[in-house]
């Protein structure tokens, strides 16, 4: 499974030799066939992946710092991948985002491999923190970023706090999708979502 399209953020600096898509590939698909033989996250040892992807253990530290940071990667590589905004609108971009998100709980539900992932990963706090870091916090910023942008272009209030504003937009497809594992995920939830929230958060004179 290629990690192409799916990082949130660029690469850092390089470590080691040059990255190769196909020992890398090969190694998270290491660590997915490990989960999906019940492997619990915490006997997953660098040493167990390297065996089992067929490379050294130096050659996954040349790529990784770590565990943590090599199970986040296997993460997002599993999840649907970050879309691109269309920047046609502050509005368009929102729905792009909770449209993400949607698809994230789609595949989770369909998905017992993904969703075991999930619930190991929030039971360690080392490889949840880096998950955080790696990949909510980014997308948290991108979501904020919108909306001051709407901010600024006179399409959001601004008397409401944009971490309030964040909240409220990504909140409900969240309470559907992980809350309330029964509640229908349907195409155009998105956007029913994001223009309800918009109603109450566009200023006065636009509505």
């Amino acid at each position: 499974m290629s990690l192409a399209g799916n990082r949130t953020q660029p690469d850092g600096p390089a470590r080691g030799r040059p990255r190769s898509e196909a020992v890398e590939r090969a190694i998270t698909e290491g660590v997915m066939r490990l989960l999906d033989e019940g492997v619990p996250l915490a006997e997953l040892s660098i040493e167990r992946i390297a065996r089992t992807a067929g490379v050294g253990k130096a050659t996954i530290y040349r790529r990784w710092n770590g565990k943590e940071e090599l199970f986040v990667d296997v993460v997002r590589a599993a999840e649907p991948p970050d879309p691109e905004l269309p920047g046609t609108s502050m509005r368009d971009d929102l729905v792009a985002l909770v449209e993400q998100q949607r698809q994230r709980g789609l595949a989770t539900r369909s998905s017992v491999l993904l969703h075991n992932v999930y619930v190991q990963m929030k039971s360690s706090p080392k490889v949840w923190a880096a998950y955080h870091a790696a990949v909510i916090e980014p997308r948290r910023r991108v979501m904020m970023a919108v909306l001051r942008r709407g901010q600024a272009n006179g399409e959001l209030r601004t008397d409401l706090d944009v971490e309030l504003m964040n909240d409220m937009v990504v909140g409900p497809m969240l309470v559907r999708s992980l809350l309330r594992s029964q509640a229908d995920l349907p195409e155009g939830l998105a956007e029913r979502l994001v223009d309800a929230v918009l109603a109450g958060l566009r200023p006065v004179s636009s509505r």
